[in-house]
């Protein structure tokens, strides 16, 4: 069973509002060029993320993702491509 946690790692920016935290802004000029992409948090410099990401949700400009989670303590792996595993190896769906 895969579940959610509610760590989150992925955001992407889903709207362009001013916002007035230095570090925000920074954020924000950082991610400007994935055009709603989604980003890693650990591809940001900004030291003070912790304050400056939880701003940005609340204010509806960034969505951020949460991390999921199969067992206690394990992280689930998340790729660009559909895969079918078969006994042979395994078939890429989505190139």
């Amino acid at each position: 069973h895969v579940g959610e946690k509610s760590r989150m790692e992925i955001y992407s920016q889903i709207s362009q509002k001013p916002v007035r935290i230095p570090t925000a802004r920074a954020i924000l000029e950082t991610v400007k060029d994935r055009h709603s992409l989604p980003f890693s948090r650990r591809w940001l410099k900004e030291r003070r993320q912790e304050i400056a990401l939880p701003t940005l949700i609340r204010s509806n400009t960034l969505h951020g993702y949460p991390v999921l989670s199969d067992i206690p303590g394990s992280l689930v792996s998340q790729h660009e491509h559909t895969i079918i595993v078969t006994a042979d190896g395994c078939v890429v769906t989505t190139r």
